[in-house]
């Protein structure tokens, strides 16, 4: 058989290692249509490659999946973030787990992946065409017909589509020409823009938990907010992005979005902490002494937006200031106007409808002898490796079937 790899990243590679290991007397040609490859792994975890996520439980991890979660458990059972860790290992590649649960190589270089994928895809023969763009897919009788942007087509038996995600639906245009339905790709995994920010200055300051909503919805998230010099990122923004993407497309990007810098403390335990501080400590600066662990230019800047002035001892704070203050730290809210990809690890919300694929093999219930992996799918990850792990496990699902009998 031939069998024809279409995108060159993380689920594409897979595939084609899987299927050239599992069917190594078959023909396997991997395209994409840039000159580099593995272009997003390259640059994941700022250069250090976010593997995948020490999630060992299917239970646990697929509820970190916004999409495509549920229909995850049937291939995660074939291939899972042990089998992953397990994979890399056995070529030379360990990795090691962060207090957040994310996986890196232990070199903290992400060369070392693409270096083992590349490595692995010589050893076993497979065929890489680089600067190759799809236009279209015909399946012709029993066989499937490629057709390249330069006029030229490849003649194979098998397809597996990995072409990642795209905010634009006109990207998938030529796999609705073969039947397949999209759910309507929008961006996941983005930075919240607040132009004119009160926190203007501090970027670059960390605030290690606090509790992050979106107005009028249900979404929220804990966890590390960064002030940035366009907004805020830090992985509780990252996640309630990707949990809120659809309805925040809605809204166009513009929405209010509430801070509780303090986690879970409530107002009544706040008021009493703070009174007391004002009864031990009169003598002290109220902007000189940052509190619950705050970092300090975040704690003046509070003091100042709510008008306390550098020079204010605590026993002469006025009660007006005392409960703005409490309100800055509680519920201190933002208005939205707009989003930033989160460096170059963008993610799509959209793309195949899971209900036209056999996500035991990944084939397309619609056109026998085509499968798809990776981003392509309905299916998307929060922040933390769990995009890499989809990636891995349904390429090396599909890879693992492909050259089987065709589903009828």
């Amino acid at each position: 058989m031939k069998i024809a790899i279409i995108g060159g990243g993380a689920a594409g590679f897979f595939g084609a290692l899987s299927c050239a290991k599992h069917f190594p007397e078959h023909e396997i040609v991997l395209f994409e249509k840039n000159t580099k490859l593995l272009s997003k792994v390259k640059v994941s975890g700022g250069g250090r490659c976010n593997v995948t996520n020490d999630t060992l439980d299917i239970h646990q991890l697929v509820k970190n999946y916004p999409r495509g979660g549920k229909a995850l458990k049937k291939t995660f059972q074939q291939f899972s973030v042990a089998h992953t860790i397990a994979w890399f290992q056995n070529h030379g590649v360990a990795l090691h787990a962060e207090a957040d649960g994310r996986m890196f190589p232990t070199t903290n270089d992400s060369q070392t992946i693409v270096d083992c994928l590349w490595q692995e895809a010589i050893r076993l023969g497979i065929t890489i065409k680089t600067g190759v763009a799809v236009q279209a897919i015909c399946k012709e009788d029993h066989q499937f017909r490629i057709d390249f942007t330069h006029h030229q087509s490849f003649y194979c038996d098998r397809v597996l589509v990995a072409t990642g995600g795209n905010p634009s639906s006109q990207a998938y245009e030529w796999l609705r020409d073969i039947g397949h339905s999209i759910i309507m790709p929008v961006p996941s995994l983005f930075t919240f823009n607040v132009p004119q920010s009160p926190l203007d200055g501090l970027q670059g300051l960390v605030v290690k938990e606090a509790i992050v909503k979106i107005k009028n919805t249900d979404l929220q998230e804990k966890g590390i907010v960064l002030v940035t010099h366009w907004g805020f990122s830090g992985p509780a923004v990252l996640r309630l992005s990707a949990w809120g993407a659809r309805v925040l497309k809605e809204n166009d990007y513009q929405f209010t979005v509430h801070f509780n810098w303090l986690s879970d403390t409530k107002e009544d335990t706040l008021r009493s902490q703070l009174l007391q501080y004002k009864i031990d400590h009169p003598k002290k600066m109220v902007s000189n002494t940052p509190l619950f662990d705050l970092p300090k230019r975040l704690w003046e800047r509070l003091c100042s937006i709510n008008g306390i002035e550098e020079t204010l001892r605590w026993a002469d704070l006025p009660n007006k200031n005392l409960n703005k203050l409490i309100e800055s730290l509680l519920r201190d809210q933002y208005l939205v106007a707009g989003k930033t990809t989160f460096k170059e690890e963008f993610v799509t919300a959209g793309g195949i409808d899971l209900q036209h694929i056999n996500m035991n093999t990944m084939e397309s219930k619609l056109v026998p002898g085509l499968f798809f992996a990776g981003e392509v799918l309905d299916i998307d990850g929060i922040t933390g490796g769990y995009n890499f792990q989809a990636a891995w496990t349904t390429g090396w699902v599909a890879g693992k079937h492909m050259a089987t009998m065709i589903s009828s």
